[in-house]
Formats: C-alpha cells, sequence, structure tokens
C-alpha cells in the first residue's frame, strides 16, 4: 500500500468550523429553521447528527432511524447513543411493513435491488418529516461514496444539503473522532446493513484506506493513472477504480438535459445571478 504521511490528514478543528457554519449559513438561507438526518447507526450519519446539533441546537435537529426487519441490533444500539448524546429530537419508523409489499410482487428481486428500495424508501420519509418540521434533509454521504458511485440514486445520495460530500471516509473518522463519535461507532465496519455479515469493503473488494489514497492522487492532485501506478499503486487496482468512477459520473450531476436553445439549464443558466439578482 503506499504510504504517504500526511496525505489525508485535515484540520479537524477548522473543518468543523467551516461545516458548522455552513449547516447554519444554508438552511437558515433556504427560510428554515430544522435539519432532518437519516441516523443509521454508522460513523457517517452520527457525524452529520453531532454537526447538525452543533450548528442548529439540538432542539432543532430530527434524527430519524428507519430500520428494516432484518436490521442490526447494534445500528439501533448506536444510533440510540448518538441520539443521548447530542440531545436531539428522535423518531424511529419501521419500513418493513412499507417495502415488504412491492417485495412480494417481484419475485425475481435480490438483494441489491431490495436495498436500493429501502433507501428510497426512507428518504421518501425524511423528506416527508422535513415538510413536518419546516426543514432541510441533511446528507450524509462521503467523498468516497461519491466518487465511486456507491450510494442509491434518489436514495441515501438524495438531501437538500450535504456536509460531509468533501470529506473522504478516513477524513470522516478524522472529524467523527474530533466532535466526539463514540469510538465503538467510528471503528466499526461499514456497512449498510442489507443482510447479516453485508460491508462496505466486502463488497467493494478494497479498504477505504487504500481506496481514499488513490482517490485523492487522482482527484485532488490531479494524478494520471500512469502517475498513480508510478507512485506505487497496482495497476489493476488504479484501472478498476477509474472505470468505477467513471462509470458512476451519471450519478454525480443532474440529469443531462437535451439542448435546444440559446440558454439551457445546467449548460447556460447556471446560478441565480442569470436571472438578474
Amino acid at each position: 500500500m503506499v504510504n504517504v504521511p500526511g496525505l489525508l490528514e485535515i484540520n479537524t478543528g477548522l473543518a468543523r468550523k467551516i461545516l458548522t457554519s455552513f449547516l447554519r449559513e444554508e438552511i437558515t438561507r433556504a427560510g428554515m429553521t430544522c435539519g432532518v438526518v437519516g441516523l443509521s447507526g454508522g460513523v457517517d450519519s452520527a457525524l452529520s447528527c453531532y454537526l447538525a446539533a452543533e450548528a442548529l441546537g439540538p432542539a432543532n435537529v430530527l434524527a430519524v432511524r428507519m430500520p428494516y426487519k432484518k436490521s442490526s441490533a447494534d445500528s439501533l444500539r448506536h444510533a440510540e447513543q448518538v441520539i443521548q448524546a447530542t440531545g436531539v429530537k428522535s423518531l424511529t419508523i419501521d419500513i418493513t411493513p412499507m417495502v415488504e409489499p412491492l417485495f412480494a410482487q417481484v419475485p425475481s428481486i435480490d438483494a441489491r435491488r431490495k436495498g436500493n428500495i429501502m433507501a428510497r424508501e426512507r428518504m421518501i420519509i425524511l423528506f416527508d418529516q422535513s415538510a413536518e418540521c419546516h426543514g432541510l434533509v441533511i446528507g450524509t454521504g462521503n467523498k468516497t461514496e461519491i466518487m465511486l458511485g456507491y450510494t442509491t440514486l434518489y436514495g441515501d445520495s438524495a438531501c437538500a444539503l450535504n456536509p460531509l460530500g468533501d470529506l473522504y471516509k478516513t477524513q470522516v473518522r478524522q472529524l467523527a473522532r474530533d466532535v466526539g463519535v463514540p469510538e465503538g461507532i467510528v471503528a466499526k465496519p461499514p456497512t449498510a446493513d442489507l443482510w447479516a455479515g453485508q460491508t462496505d469493503e466486502g463488497e467493494l473488494g478494497f479498504t477505504y484506506e487504500e481506496v481514499d489514497k488513490l482517490l485523492y492522487l487522482l482527484v485532488d492532485e490531479r494524478y494520471s493513472p500512469e502517475e498513480c501506478v508510478q507512485a506505487g499503486f497496482k495497476k489493476a487496482f488504479v484501472e478498476r477504480v477509474v472505470e468505477i468512477v467513471r462509470r458512476n459520473q451519471f450519478k454525480r450531476v443532474l440529469p443531462p438535459i437535451a439542448k435546444l436553445s440559446n440558454r439551457t439549464v445546467g449548460y447556460d443558466f447556471l446560478y441565480l445571478r442569470d436571472w438578474g439578482t
């Protein structure tokens, strides 16, 4: 493994200040008062919840647990730890009776499709709760997941704003420790909790630690794939990651619009100032 000291080290104090300010400013700018977080029991959602509580005040944050019948008991327990530590409001909604009728109508459905349906059902719940509390849904996806497309489009990737999207997974862990997320949550193997024994790294086939270093060079330092190989990464690993990133570009952008006019949304009409403000 390539070992470059300090490669992914961040100033956690500065990052914490920037991200809490971001949450506070974006939510108030939208005329809202509340933040809604889907709390899974993992480190990403835990960190988003801690940051939101610090930025908005615990009374203005709603953490929603949305277990499925096969969800790990540890996930619920860890989510409860976060709720108790931050003092945020909470709600638990079991998605089992919502998704099972659809599963029953598709006999050939596999675990991955079930996971995508559950992710999208959870997002329906979060956006509905955001309407109830006059708030915005706060995202929990990190930069590694976004780059690799390891996310469900219009599911866990859907949110109104995302404080973690520019932090690689290893940086999320750094910041989580700084804000006080329990070590048991920070250190446990990341999982979407879709079936017993399922882990992110098991599905991906590599660890977050090794892929974060490669992504940092490719994305942040603009290394070419060849330069990454020269830096010590295996060629097959570099090629695989580059292909994953390319293949999942559609998840990182709004749906492309076929251009017919002189000013097309997403191409020529990009910012509010284009409307003369």
